[in-house]
């Protein structure tokens, strides 16, 4: 029941055919949007399976780099990239959707092309190596939240080649718990008397999700009915569950001709879409 979303790669050529930049990455769009009734709705917009990069330039020490991207219903992404001296970094962010696009904004009251401007979050990336992120991180501005995972780019790529060196995120990059030396408060000294070892507790089991009542309408009619409970067990160093709990979980979505989606976000802001 997660969104389906493609990957999408981009190597941009050259006159002499070399590579100057290259991208690959993953990401997916939450809008928020009004309907014909004056309701707010949150709907998904991920990316199609053919997608376009007309428009992408390499860039130089003068002109910016830019990764442009078109897929749906007239729906495009771009983003520059700007070179300083040995570090190169991502200016700005511009998504335009399209509410025409009745499939994923089956109501709205607002119709065409809708543009949004962000800043690029990161900071700058050593020229001559890869940024690589697979956390995902989320970009927000005005309606609409950006999602992104999966992230590998080099701008202003040297000599045609991808580089084998990379700058990794934060989130990608484990944290180690620093190792405190004994000191004479702390340290302990052998003893000639055996102890007995600290007796075991068993882990807490992980309860049932309570069971939710999720609807939707459409006009005044419910066109969407979920009665589930919830669990996610998510695959990190190791096993996480987490159950969602239906008293802070709100439903949204949208009801079309041929499709429906459920959206259910929590305070945790995490989200899950049948």
């Amino acid at each position: 029941g997660f969104f389906q979303s493609y990957a999408v790669e981009v190597d941009i050529k050259d006159a002499s055919n070399a590579t100057c930049l290259y991208a690959d990455w993953m990401m997916r769009f939450l809008i928020t949007y009004e309907s014909n009734n004056g309701d707010y709705k949150t709907t998904t917009l991920n990316l199609s399976s053919s997608v376009t990069h007309n428009g992408s330039v390499c860039g130089n020490d003068t002109q910016a780099a830019l990764v442009a991207v078109q897929f749906g219903e007239g729906h495009s992404w771009s983003i520059n990239f700007t070179e300083n001296n040995e570090t190169y970094q991502g200016d700005y962010i511009t998504l335009t959707y399209n509410t025409n696009d009745t499939a994923v904004f089956p109501d709205a009251k607002r119709k065409g092309p809708v543009t949004v401007l962000v800043k690029y979050p990161f900071h700058p990336v050593q020229l001559n190596t890869v940024f690589v992120c697979h956390t995902s991180y989320s970009v927000e501005a005005e309606n609409v939240t950006q999602i992104f995972w999966n992230v590998t780019v080099q701008a202003f790529v040297q000599n045609g080649t991808v580089s084998k060196k990379e700058t990794r995120c934060r989130a990608d990059t484990p944290t180690t718990v620093p190792t405190v030396p004994p000191t004479i408060a702390n340290a302990t000294t052998a003893s000639s008397t055996t102890s007995s070892p600290a007796p075991t507790t068993a882990p807490t089991p992980v309860e049932n999700p309570v069971t939710g009542n999720y609807s939707l309408k459409s006009g005044n009619k419910t066109c969407f009915l979920a009665t589930v409970g919830l669990q996610l067990n998510v695959s990190q160093d190791k096993p996480l569950l987490i159950n969602i709990n239906p008293k802070t979980t709100i439903a949204d979505g949208a009801c079309g001709n041929t499709t429906a989606t459920l959206q259910l976000n929590d305070g945790n802001r995490t989200l899950i879409g049948f």
